[in-house]
């Protein structure tokens, strides 16, 4: 059998496709037969003749859907194409299944196996080659910076000039994980004071070897493998009293923390945002439908309030540098086409400790013990319990689940 690999035009808005030229020249190589949707590579300056030249063969929508055993995708597809997809199709990208779960399960109905980024176990270090939301997260934090200093109406750097000397701008990344420290590492390559806080305070190191000060909570919110834990109320209040301080004192703000499928937490109050001096930048990369990190902030728009601050909804920013981020996208999603298939067969072995989690549906069935959470579904016993503790071994299951939710 020869696998058959397909990638869809995506929605206006959405500049990035899930296969590079290079991606495809590779997948080809090894095999696979790729189609490509006439024009899907446009807005990220992929041509179809450089598909072509790679291998691919540029199709229309309807044969890229029906032909193709493997789609790969940015976002989840329309309702109408979703249902064009058959029985045994596997469909792979950011499906949003922790925010709309109905719509896995109205794939699972179809016995359509999704996989979806948001739900990959990213603790587990072979998953790290699969990681869409870090290697998204990379491009968004640096043309976070990139956007902040184009808005800015004034000097990033020091500038010693013969009608004076300019300050550095000063600029506070919140949260340091991967979007952030590339926010930071730019901003000081831009030759910004830099400062990086964050709820971990494992992360003075990182933050440290950029050059940056390093900044963080009487609350600490360090969880398992690394990551942010949720606060609660009161530990969130707090953190909000202590960051206001930090954020007077600076020029621009540049808010990374996201939690897939919930409300990102609000980082910077309306208070904050009313005592900023007329000409701070917000940057907000939390900003969604869901809400944002910054108080009045809108996806994909730019509000300047009464007292002169600027608030940019920035939740676009890796469709922004969009050839970069197709490029990176494309390999994460090769690595994973490579995990499930053997023998030029489709395999998903759904007792994988990174495939179980990550397939959201498969044969019929809500696989990822997160989405089932979401659906208020029992967690199901792992493979090689026996039967007579499969009900003790589901609670524990589910309490570990809990956990890694609020890591």
């Amino acid at each position: 059998m020869s696998i058959v690999l397909s990638t869809l035009k995506e929605a206006d808005h959405e500049n990035r496709v899930a296969l590079s030229p290079a991606v495809v020249s590779r997948m080809v190589k090894d095999g696979y037969q790729v189609l490509v949707e006439k024009s899907s590579g446009e807005a990220a300056y992929f041509s179809d003749q450089a598909y072509t030249d790679a291998g691919a063969k540029v199709v229309d929508r309807d044969t890229a859907i029906s032909d193709a055993n493997v789609i790969a995708v940015i976002d989840r597809p329309d309702d109408a194409t979703l249902a064009k997809l058959k029985s045994g199709q596997v469909l792979i990208g950011l499906l949003s299944s922790l925010i709309d779960p109905d719509k896995m399960e109205q794939l699972a109905k179809q016995k359509v196996t999704a996989l979806s980024f948001e739900l990959l176990p990213r603790t587990i270090s072979r998953a790290q080659s699969m990681d869409v939301l870090s290697s998204q997260a990379s491009v968004a934090g640096y043309k976070a910076a990139l956007v902040a200093a184009d808005d800015f109406t004034r000097y990033m750097p020091m500038m010693i000039t013969a009608a004076g000397t300019a300050k550095p701008a000063k600029v506070l990344v919140l949260g340091t994980g991967v979007a952030g420290l590339q926010a930071i590492g730019t901003a000081k390559r831009l030759g910004a004071e830099v400062s990086g806080y964050d709820v971990r305070p494992a992360s003075k190191g990182e933050v440290e070897s950029l050059g940056a000060k390093f900044l963080t909570s009487s609350v600490s919110a360090a969880g398992a493998g690394g990551y942010a834990r949720q606060l609660s109320a009161e530990e969130q209040q707090k953190q909000q009293e202590e960051l206001a301080g930090f954020i007077k004192q600076n020029d621009i703000i540049i808010t990374t923390a996201q939690v897939p499928g919930r409300k990102p937490p609000l980082l910077v109050p309306e208070t904050s945002v009313k005592e900023a001096s007329a000409g701070t930048i917000f940057v907000d990369l939390a900003a969604s439908d869901l809400g944002g990190n910054v108080a009045g902030s809108k996806p994909s728009e730019i509000i300047t309030t009464d007292n002169g601050a600027r608030i940019i909804g920035a939740q676009d920013m890796a469709s922004q540098l969009p050839t970069a981020a197709s490029e990176m996208y494309a390999k994460n999603v090769q690595t994973v086409i490579k995990s499930i298939v053997k023998d030029d067969a489709l395999n998903i072995d759904t007792d994988d400790d990174v495939l179980s989690e990550l397939v959201a549906t498969h044969d019929g069935e809500i696989i990822s013990d997160r989405l089932r959470k979401a659906l208020n579904l029992p967690v199901k016993p792992k493979a090689d319990e026996s039967t007579d503790t499969k009900e003790d071994s589901s609670d524990d299951t589910k309490d570990q689940s809990d956990k890694k939710e609020g890591a």
